[in-house]
């Protein structure tokens, strides 16, 4: 490695968090320019950081947790008597977010205001599950995949999990209508429908259904608010 034009490189916080979390808090705060460096090593596991004369490559299988407003002023619930920004200007905050990296992030999940979970808490009274319960439920289901397809289900190519999927042709023409009316690529079809599988694994299914691929594409939530502000 040549060090006469530049510093040599250095293990950043995508490397650091290898085999581990990385969480970006604010997310939409951050530049697009460094959300979309994400990219690569969320596809690939790997980061590559070139200089004039070199090039090195680190390690970065990292498990990206990240939390942002759905508006600048942080109020948006989906109507604009709740919110001091305009269409444009939420628009504008969330396309921070490229499509690519949306594709990437599998789980999008509408955290409600404090009182409504409070209220939601209230009136289901049902006992939510301890670590232990869901750690075993994990291990099982890391198991049941491991036996059927020998890896598991985030490592399949994308004719795998079509195979493994066992797809009616009813749902398979559910689920891309719904991609379709949601604007979703072709990425995203295949990293929902492995989402799906795994949903079916946890419920000890044999093939993914409709309601596993429903719940697939309910966490799904900034592509929906960024259709739904289309329409404001």
């Amino acid at each position: 490695m040549r060090t006469d034009s530049g510093s040599p490189p250095k293990p950043g916080e995508v490397s650091l968090a290898h085999q581990g979390v990385l969480f970006l808090d604010e997310l939409a705060e951050f530049s697009r320019y460094v959300l979309d460096s994400l990219r690569e090593p969320l596809q690939s596991g790997e980061v590559t950081i070139s200089r004039a004369g070199y090039q090195t490559t680190y390690p970065a299988q990292f498990q990206l947790i990240a939390a942002l407003n759905p508006s600048p002023c942080g109020q948006f619930d989906g109507t604009l008597e709740s919110c001091r920004s305009t269409p444009d200007q939420i628009l504008k905050y969330l396309n921070k977010l490229s499509g690519p990296l949306l594709d990437r992030i599998d789980l999008q999940v509408e955290v409600p205001r404090e009182t409504q979970s409070l209220r939601a808490l209230d009136a289901q009274h049902k006992p939510t599950p301890q670590s232990p319960q869901i750690r075993n439920q994990v291990a099982a289901c890391h198991v049941k995949q491991r036996e059927r397809q020998g890896c598991l289900n985030a490592e399949l190519t994308t004719q795998a999990v079509l195979e493994h999927s066992q797809l009616s042709k009813a749902d398979h023409t559910f689920l891309v209508e719904v991609v379709e009316k949601l604007g979703l690529s072709h990425r995203a079809f295949y990293r929902t429908l492995r989402l799906a599988r795994t949903i079916a694994d946890l419920d000890d299914a044999t093939s993914v259904g409709r309601r596993h691929l429903a719940e697939a594409l309910s966490y799904r939530a900034l592509d929906r608010l960024l259709e739904q502000l289309k329409k404001l």
